[in-house]
C-alpha cells in the first residue's frame, strides 16, 4: 500500500504533466501561427481561391463558346437585313441626292394626304452641302402644314424607309386657322405649322485599288 506521504507528490506530478501539456499546446499553436500558417496555409488558401476563379472564368468562356454559332447566325442575319436596307443615298453627287430627297418628301406627303387635303408642303429649300467632309450630308429645309395624324405618318415614313434619312431641328407650332387646299378657304379646325431639316448621307468614295 502507498504511504500517505506519497499522495501529495503524486498529485503534484499529475498537475505538472497537465501544465507541461498545456505549455506544449501553446508552443505548437505559436509555431503554427508564426511558421506554418504564413508560409504554407495562407498560400494554399490563396491558390485555392485562384483556382476557383479560373474555373468560373473557364465556365463562362465555355458558355460563350457554346453561344458562338447563335451569335454568328444572328450577326449574318443582321448583315443581310442591312444590305437590304442601304444606309447611304444611292446618288453619286449632292445635286441628284437633293432632288431624290425632295421627290421622296413629296411622295410621302401625298401618301399621307392624297390630294393635299390635310397636309401640304409650303417650302423646301436645299442647303449647300459641305463636300470637304468625309461623309457628305445632303440637307433640305422643309416646311409643312399638316394635321396631327398626317404629320405622324410623314415623319414615320421618312425615318423608317430606305435609304436612311434623318430629321433634325424639328419645330411644331399649332395654328388657329388652317388653310385646306381642297376647300380653298381657311377653316377653324387648327392644324400644325411644321419645319424640320431632312437629311441623308452620300456613300463615301471607294478607295483606289492597288495594282
Amino acid at each position: 500500500m502507498p504511504r500517505p506521504a506519497d499522495r501529495p507528490q503524486a498529485r503534484v506530478t499529475r498537475r505538472d504533466r497537465w501544465l507541461a501539456l498545456g505549455l506544449l499546446l501553446l508552443v505548437l499553436a505559436l509555431a503554427y501561427a508564426v511558421l506554418v500558417h504564413p508560409w504554407w496555409t495562407a498560400p494554399m488558401l490563396e491558390a485555392n481561391s485562384r483556382i476557383d476563379s479560373l474555373q468560373q472564368r473557364e465556365l463562362r468562356l465555355r458558355m460563350q463558346l457554346q453561344q458562338a454559332p447563335q451569335v454568328s447566325g444572328r450577326l449574318a442575319q443582321l448583315r443581310t437585313e442591312l444590305e437590304g436596307r442601304p444606309g447611304f443615298l444611292p446618288e453619286s453627287n449632292p445635286e441628284l441626292a437633293t432632288a431624290s430627297l425632295i421627290q421622296r418628301l413629296e411622295t410621302v406627303v401625298v401618301q399621307a394626304s392624297p390630294g393635299n387635303r390635310s397636309c401640304m408642303i409650303t417650302n423646301r429649300s436645299p442647303l449647300a452641302p459641305d463636300t470637304r467632309a468625309a461623309r457628305v450630308r445632303v440637307v433640305v429645309q422643309v416646311r409643312l402644314r399638316c394635321g396631327t395624324p398626317e404629320l405622324a405618318s410623314v415623319l414615320h415614313s421618312l425615318e423608317s424607309g430606305a435609304p436612311r434619312l434623318f430629321i433634325g431641328n424639328l419645330n411644331i407650332l399649332a395654328q388657329r386657322m388652317y388653310f385646306s387646299p381642297g376647300r380653298g378657304e381657311p377653316t377653324g379646325n387648327g392644324g400644325l405649322d411644321v419645319s424640320f431639316d431632312l437629311s441623308g448621307y452620300l456613300a463615301p468614295p471607294e478607295a483606289p485599288r492597288a495594282d
